[in-house]
């Protein structure tokens, strides 16, 4: 069982992801960063799900509250001013640890072998953690993110909300040499919260069953709502649920109209719908172009999420609530 710190600003979907992550993984400690809520709110979501579902033998530790470099934006019109608005939930009765989530990041990832981080929310734990240590980038397994898009945003038409809110962060990540695994929207959106969906679940009978329906009923209620962030801990649980392409990524940090933007290099895919039913690995070499060429394209850092296999996550996000008492 992989050994997993999930950083993360619960958020409805970000509740989804612990509760699969808490069931198969090795689930090492929970940390939070201001995102789709101030810190204190999704602090006090993330102990509540983890009470939800039984598990109040995970730590969560909160991180920081924003990007250092401009006032954090939240998402309360998406997930509510609590950032987790719909189900009626009693106060956690448990404390979050009062380490920085940055240092039981650093302490985790230096002292045990094989640790996988996955970031559901805004980078500025993972950036401040490589900027206290960078020899972490060299200790992780891999460092998958919720976030980014290959084509476009849903925040802006470039940027997706998580990158958008603390673009520079985001650039010190990328940067890093880390394995990166970036699950953007344009394969999240291939994961909707349908009525069918949403029934399944209530019909589980069950606490977690039926707080994930009525998380969902507050989601969804707009029609158009998507479980981002639990694609990324699927992927990690379930790696044939995703097929993805190696590709070069690179985060615009000035465009007027682009800033926070996922800039994907897609040129040497064999395809131009990367999404279609073909064989992501047939790529042109990236350094095809002549040296020197403006058109040469920069060696790939990045595994991009293409295709969800739907009906696989969903049979393993129900299975994973089913089997919670």
């Amino acid at each position: 069982m992989r050994k997993l710190i999930l950083d993360c600003d619960p958020g409805h979907d970000d509740a989804f992801a612990i509760m699969l992550a808490a069931q198969n993984l090795d689930l090492l400690g929970v940390t939070t960063v201001g995102g789709n809520g101030y810190l204190p709110n999704v602090t006090r979501n993330a102990l509540v799900v983890l009470e939800k579902i039984g598990r109040t033998d995970i730590p969560v530790y909160p991180g920081h509250a924003g990007p250092s470099t401009k006032p954090l934006i939240i998402a309360a019109n998406v997930h509510g001013e609590s950032g987790m608005d719909g189900p009626v939930v009693t106060p956690p009765k448990r404390q979050p640890e009062t380490k920085h989530a940055v240092d039981f990041i650093v302490e985790t990832v230096m002292s045990t072998d094989h640790v996988t981080l996955c970031a559901t929310g805004p980078l500025t734990n993972i950036a401040s953690a490589l900027n206290k240590e960078p020899r972490i980038a060299e200790r992780v397994d891999a460092l998958y993110i919720m976030g980014g898009g290959a084509y476009a945003g849903n925040w802006t038409p470039a940027a997706e909300f998580n990158i958008y809110v603390d673009p520079e962060a985001a650039y010190k990540v990328f940067h890093s040499g880390m394995p990166i695994y970036m699950v953007g929207v344009n394969l999240t959106r291939q994961c909707p919260v349908t009525p069918t969906f949403i029934e399944n679940m209530r019909k589980l009978g069950n606490i977690a069953g039926v707080f994930g329906a009525e998380l969902c009923d507050f989601f969804a209620n707009g029609g158009d709502a998507h479980l981002h962030d639990a694609c990324a801990v699927a992927w990690i649980i379930q790696p044939n649920l995703i097929k993805d392409a190696f590709l070069h990524v690179d985060i615009e940090l000035d465009g007027t109209l682009t800033r926070g933007m996922t800039v994907t290099d897609l040129r040497f895919l064999q395809t131009s719908n990367p999404e279609a039913d073909i064989d992501l690995t047939s790529t042109k070499k990236w350094n095809d172009s002549k040296e020197g060429s403006p058109f040469r394209g920069k060696e790939p850092n990045t595994h991009v999420a293409m295709r969800l296999d739907y009906p696989g996550f969903c049979e393993l996000l129900l299975k994973t609530l089913r089997n919670y008492n």
